[in-house]
């Protein structure tokens, strides 16, 4: 992100570190869903909010770690991304919020250690209360917010914890909604490109070794037709909702007029 070399191309220069090898079992459309999104996750969860990694010791035992984790927009890219890094360092329970995609959220979670699926389409005070139920009496003391538009804030702040409770948002906009004692982060993934290299070196490795094994699933793709002449009916289609738990894809040889050797 704002660094040399970018460019809407079937080949791009990148630093060795923002890279990783894609998996036989993966197919380039899958993979251009994930650097992004996923690393977004990777900075939110484990530079922002200072949760588990997955290979951290108190994360290895047989029992649950028992840290509620409120993942708003679970979803989308870098919710869906969340969820399964969160499952890996073994947090739970898990509280998820979701609309039309929620039962595809319900088949990642793990319901029998406290993990929910709150649906935010029932209206704020429901799905406050949907989360108030999951969190079982227990303190919310770090939630990631994938969505950060004001009704998101707002119903995280009817149920984040007031003393040093932690949202982190993927964007900047105002944080009026926030009570005293609630703190907040804004997750940056072009951070890799510069005080975070390390862990995007280590975390896109990670990520290919749980593509290639299973356990970490690309977010489903739709290819839309015409290659960059396609992406104005895919941001229309953004813009209508009309995308549910599903990236576009568009693959640039398919761009009507394009000259092959084109710079």
């Amino acid at each position: 992100m704002r660094t040399p070399h970018g460019s809407f191309a079937e080949y791009a220069v990148a630093w060795q570190h923002t890279t990783f090898h894609i998996p036989s079992n993966i197919s380039f459309e899958e993979a251009a869903a994930l650097p992004l999104a996923a690393m977004t996750s990777v900075v939110g969860l484990y530079d922002r909010l200072r949760l588990p990694q997955p290979w951290s010791p108190e994360v290895s035992r047989d029992e649950v770690t028992d840290i509620p984790l409120l993942i708003y927009g679970a979803s989308s890219a870098v919710g869906f991304y969340g969820l399964q890094f969160a499952l890996r360092s073994n947090m739970h329970p898990l509280i998820c919020v979701a609309g039309s995609a929620k039962e595809y959220v319900r088949g990642f979670i793990d319901e029998s250690k406290g993990d929910v699926v709150v649906d935010y389409r029932d209206g704020p005070e429901a799905t406050v209360e949907g989360i108030k139920k999951a969190l079982k009496g227990r303190e919310l003391k770090y939630a990631l917010d994938a969505v950060s538009l004001p009704e998101s804030l707002d119903n995280i702040a009817e149920v984040l914890s007031t003393d040093g409770g932690h949202v982190t948002l993927v964007l900047g906009h105002p944080k009026k909604g926030l009570k005293e004692g609630q703190k907040y982060s804004v997750t940056m993934v072009g951070d890799v490109h510069n005080d975070h290299r390390d862990l995007g070196y280590v975390y896109f490795r990670y990520i290919a070794r749980g593509l290639a094994e299973g356990w970490f699933k690309p977010q489903r793709v739709e290819v839309v037709p015409g290659g960059l002449g396609g992406v104005r009916k895919a941001l229309e289609d953004l813009k209508k909702g009309r995308a549910s738990g599903v990236k576009y894809v568009m693959r640039i040889e398919e761009t009507e007029g394009l000259v092959k050797g084109d710079r």
